[in-house]
């Protein structure tokens, strides 16, 4: 084949898809009239859609406002700290987790585990500070769980 004909080839080819993507975006648009032609009862169903979207949002708002309003109260900073309480078993068995809230209140879980005997307890936090004594492993647990 010759040079012109292979470059009259790719312009039919290039001219027959851009005729295409043309044809293609005009049934598009004539697709969007109704079968019936009535532009009319197709923007008032619209409209109807519409309001009843408004609607469905309105009802959600309240809804919204209270989980707003508990969202402060909720858990967002967690972090576990692991370490061998006893040292006389290893592998870190050990744990304290933080669980605190937007005002960094909250609770620390601690699990001490022995060879003889495993102990479970709590702590009191506020304002990222314990209530009680906090062990250096608690203080480290509140500090990575703001950390983050």
């Amino acid at each position: 084949m010759s040079e012109p004909a292979v470059i009259i080839g790719i312009a039919a080819g290039v001219l027959a898809i851009v005729a295409l993507v043309q044809i293609f975006l005009l049934q598009r648009r004539v697709s969007a009239v109704p079968p019936d032609g009535n532009i009319y009862d197709a923007l008032r169903s619209l409209d109807e859609d519409m309001n009843a979207v408004v609607q469905a949002i309105e009802d959600l708002r309240p809804r919204l406002r209270s989980v707003e309003a508990r969202l402060p109260g909720a858990i967002r900073y967690l972090a576990v700290v692991t370490y061998d309480a006893y040292g006389n078993i290893s592998g870190h068995l050990s744990r304290s987790v933080a669980m605190l809230n937007e005002r960094r209140d909250g609770i620390v879980i601690t699990i001490m585990v022995g060879r003889n005997e495993s102990v479970f307890f709590t702590k009191a936090v506020r304002a990222g500070r314990g209530v009680e004594q906090l062990s250096p492993e608690e203080e480290e647990a509140i500090a990575r769980a703001v950390e983050m």
